[in-house]
C-alpha cells in the first residue's frame, strides 16, 4: 500500500511538471535539458558498471545538455548552425581522448559513448523540432504536438494495462518483456485513436489545429507514437536485461529510473518527426 501511495505521487507530480512545462518554451527547454543531462548521467553510470568499460560521464553529460540547448536555439531562430561546433569538437575530443587514454576496451567506450548521444541527447533534442516550426518569416512555439506525444504514451501505457489484464492472454514479446500482451498493446492502440480523433476535433473547436491536421493524420500520429513507443519499451527493457537490472535508477521514487520513465519517448519523439515531415513531403 505505501509503494501504491508512493508511485502514485511521484506519477501525478512527474505528469503535472511534463504538462505544464509545454505552456511555455522556456519552461520546457529548462526542463528537458534537465532530464537529458540526468538520463545520460544515469546510462553512463550504468554502462560504466560493466567490466572494462570507461565512458567520461562528465564531459559526455555536458555534450548532451549543450546539444539540446543548441537544437533550442537553432529551432526556436535564436543562433545559426553555427552553435553545434562546440558539440562537434567534443564528440571528435571524446574519440580521440581514446589514444592516449590507455583504457581496456577503447571499443566500447566508443560505442557507449555515442550511443548516449544517439539513443538519448538527440530524441530529447527532436522536442524542438516538433515545438517550433516556421510561419512566413516568424518561428513561432506551439506546445499541442510535443505534449501530444506524452499524451498518448501515457494513454497507451493505461489501456495497455487495463486490455492486458483483462483480456491478454498472447504475449507479444515473451524473451524480453513477459507482462505485454498482443490484446494489450492493440488496445492501446486504438484507445490513443480514439483519443487523437477527440484532439482533433477540439483542437479544431478552438482554433488551435496548429498544423492543419486531419483526423486521420491525428490517428496516424497516434498510431506512430503507440507503435514506436512500444519498441521503445522493449529496447530499454532488452538494454536492463543485457545488464542484468530491474531498474535504471532510483531517482524517481517508485518509478525508478530516468529510462524506466523516458523509454517509449525515445523512440515515438523521432517517429513523430519523421511523421510529421513526410505528411509535408506528401
Amino acid at each position: 500500500m505505501k509503494n501504491f501511495i508512493v508511485r502514485t505521487i511521484t506519477a501525478v507530480f512527474f505528469v503535472a511538471a511534463i504538462i505544464t512545462c509545454f505552456l511555455r518554451a522556456e519552461a520546457m527547454i529548462l526542463l528537458f535539458a534537465l532530464v537529458t543531462g540526468l538520463t545520460v548521467w544515469e546510462f553512463t553510470g550504468l554502462v560504466n558498471d560493466r567490466g572494462g568499460i570507461t565512458v567520461n560521464r562528465m564531459i559526455t553529460t555536458v555534450a548532451g545538455v549543450y546539444f539540446f540547448f543548441a537544437m533550442a536555439g537553432y529551432n526556436s531562430g535564436i543562433t545559426s548552425a553555427g552553435v553545434f561546433i562546440p558539440y562537434l569538437i567534443t564528440l571528435i575530443y571524446l574519440m580521440v581522448a581514446e589514444l592516449y587514454l590507455k583504457q581496456e576496451d577503447p571499443i566500447h567506450d566508443w560505442a557507449y559513448t555515442m550511443m548516449s548521444q544517439l539513443y538519448i541527447v538527440l530524441p530529447f533534442s527532436l522536442l524542438n523540432v516538433l515545438a517550433f516550426r516556421s510561419v512566413g518569416s516568424d518561428i513561432i512555439y506551439t506546445w499541442h504536438i510535443p505534449l501530444a506525444v506524452f499524451v498518448f504514451l501515457w494513454i497507451n501505457d493505461t489501456g495497455a494495462y487495463l486490455c492486458g489484464s483483462l483480456l491478454g492472454k498472447h504475449k507479444l514479446f515473451p524473451r524480453i518483456s513477459p507482462g505485454k500482451s498482443w490484446e494489450g498493446s492493440i488496445g492501446g492502440g486504438i484507445l490513443v485513436m480514439a483519443v487523437a480523433v477527440l484532439v482533433w476535433y477540439l483542437t479544431e473547436q478552438y482554433n488551435m489545429n496548429d498544423l492543419q491536421l486531419s483526423a486521420i493524420e491525428w490517428a496516424g500520429l497516434g498510431l506512430t507514437v503507440v507503435i514506436f513507443g512500444t519498441w521503445g519499451d522493449l529496447i530499454e527493457s532488452l538494454f536492463k536485461r543485457t545488464l542484468g537490472i530491474k531498474d535504471s535508477g532510483n531517482i524517481l521514487p517508485g518509478h525508478g529510473g530516468m529510462l524506466d520513465r523516458f523509454d517509449s519517448s525515445l523512440l515515438a519523439i523521432p517517429a513523430a518527426v519523421v511523421y510529421l515531415y513526410t505528411l509535408t513531403i506528401i
